[in-house]
Formats: structure tokens, C-alpha cells, sequence
């Protein structure tokens, strides 16, 4: 089973099982929060005249640091690899293993940042909050270049993809679109853009 299968199946059966746990146990949502733990996702710094938000600047940290490991590591250039054709990879002497672990170990501490940061910055904390991001972020990567059969793509390319995708989806809510046809338009936008690398990877090959 490919592991993108396995991670959306885990993330269902953890979903309903928690949730399944919270309904049973009369769980509500976790409101009261910490000013400050808040103010840690909702302030913002003055830089004379302009107000720079501390998640604008959390995400630049993020960003730098992610393209330090991709681009001036061994386990970036690993990752790369790995994600090429995982055979060569190991006949080149990775240790496939060990920076499939290091790349989880890696998006898990990201995870539960970026989970820390929607806390903080909604005020509250329920089991279905960012309920939905992961085809946000599939989107927006699948934009900026990234593909799925692995070996391509850039930090460059995945930021510009989620500003892209912000750019649409902030848009669409100020022309009002319903929510229901952004979904259509974000799926279709996913299904388009992995027709087009298939093509491209069917050429290739």
C-alpha cells in the first residue's frame, strides 16, 4: 500500500475514533485560552509603518529552515532521491529507511506547530479543527510543481503554489462563492494539475 494511502486511511480511522471518544465522554470544545498563548499566533510586529503578523513571520522561519535542509543537507538531497526512484536510491547507498523516518519525524514537530499556531490563532480547540487543510496543502503543492510520482519540485515552487492558492481562495470569498463550489473548484484544480504531471511523466518515460 503507497504511503499516501496509508496516511489518509490513518487520519480517517484516528478522526472517527477520537471523535467516537469525545462524543462519549461529552467532550466540548476548549475555549478560555491563555492570552498570551493567543497573542503567541495573533500578534503581530511593528516595523514602523507596516504591521507584520507573527504567523507571516512564523512561516518565513519555517520556509528558511526547510529550504536549509533540502538544499544544503545530506538528508535533503536523501529526501530527493527517495523520492525519485527509491531503488536507485538505495543502490546509491541511502539508507531508504532511515530518511523515511526522518522525513515523518520532520513533518511531525511541523504538524504540531502549525496545530499549535490554528489553536492560538481561533481561540479555541475542537477535534475537527483544520478539518480539511491536508487537500489544502495537497492543492497548493500539486500548483507549485510538486509531483506525486515523486522527484520534483522545489520550496520555491510549493510556496509560490500556496500563495497561489490563498490568492484563489480569498477571492472566491470576497466574490462570495459558495463554499460548496469552491469545493468543486479546488478539486478540479487538483484533478487538473495532476493530469498535467502524469502527461508529463508519461512523456518522460
Amino acid at each position: 500500500v503507497t504511503a499516501f494511502i496509508v496516511t489518509l486511511s490513518m487520519q480517517l480511522i484516528l478522526y472517527g475514533a477520537l471523535s467516537l471518544y469525545y462524543d462519549y465522554t461529552g467532550g466540548s470544545p476548549i475555549a478560555n485560552l491563555d492570552e498570551r498563548f493567543k497573542y503567541f499566533a495573533q500578534g503581530s510586529l511593528s516595523l514602523g509603518f507596516i504591521e507584520v503578523p507573527f504567523l507571516v513571520i512564523y512561516a518565513a522561519i519555517t520556509v528558511g529552515l526547510v529550504w536549509f535542509i533540502w538544499n544544503k543537507t545530506r538528508l535533503g538531497k536523501n529526501m530527493f532521491a527517495v523520492g525519485g526512484n527509491e531503488e536507485a536510491a538505495t543502490v546509491s547507498g541511502v539508507n531508504v529507511i532511515r530518511t523515511i523516518v526522518l522525513v515523518s519525524m520532520l513533518a511531525g514537530v511541523l504538524y504540531g506547530f502549525a496545530g499549535a499556531l490554528e489553536v492560538a490563532r481561533t481561540g479555541s480547540a475542537t477535534n475537527n479543527i483544520g478539518n480539511g487543510y491536508e487537500l489544502d496543502a495537497i492543492a497548493a503543492c500539486v500548483v507549485g510543481g510538486v509531483s506525486f510520482n515523486g522527484g520534483v519540485g522545489s520550496i520555491a515552487g510549493v510556496v509560490s503554489g500556496v500563495l497561489m492558492f490563498q490568492v484563489i481562495t480569498y477571492g472566491l470569498n470576497y466574490v462570495d462563492v459558495s463554499p460548496y463550489i469552491q469545493y468543486i473548484i479546488k478539486g478540479l484544480i487538483i484533478v487538473i494539475a495532476v493530469a498535467i504531471d502524469t502527461r508529463k511523466y508519461i512523456k518522460k518515460k
